[in-house]
């Protein structure tokens, strides 16, 4: 290795042994950003439906519908029905999903730390690399 040259390495952070080993497939779920926001917004507690669709700017009664019934299959969220008329139905988070909050958190507050300044490399380079059709 010549000087000033880094040994860039391939190997996988986690190994499954050559195997699918699931962990594409969980962070596909968690880092899905409806996923992430609808767990930051259910670390508050409770909530039911609407609330929830109010908390999460710009999802869709159908995405929120997707993204509940795929974090309660994933056992990160429940569901609870209660017998009234209307039916109301309330999502809180799981044991697992509560055990996910802190890493979500932490996401999120360094995503509005870094907003700012990231913003501002997409405009710079965006500036440089006009037509580029990256956005």
């Amino acid at each position: 290795m010549s000087v000033g040259h880094t040994e860039v390495t391939t190997e996988p952070v986690v190994s499954c042994g050559g195997e699918d080993c699931g962990i594409r497939e969980v962070l596909d779920r968690i880092g899905d950003k409806w996923s992430v926001l609808v767990v930051v917004e259910l670390a508050q507690g409770v909530r039911r439906f609407r609330e929830l669709q109010r908390a999460v700017p710009g999802i869709s009664q159908r995405m929120l519908t997707l993204t509940v019934r795929r974090l309660e299959r994933d056992g990160l969220i429940s569901r609870t029905v209660h017998a009234v008329v209307p039916p109301q139905v309330d999502y809180e988070l799981t044991p697992t999903g509560h055990s996910l909050t802190h890493l979500v958190r932490a996401l999120a507050d360094w995503s509005a730390e870094h907003r700012d300044g990231i913003a501002e490399s997409r405009r710079r380079w965006d500036a440089a690399h006009p037509g580029s059709g990256i956005h």
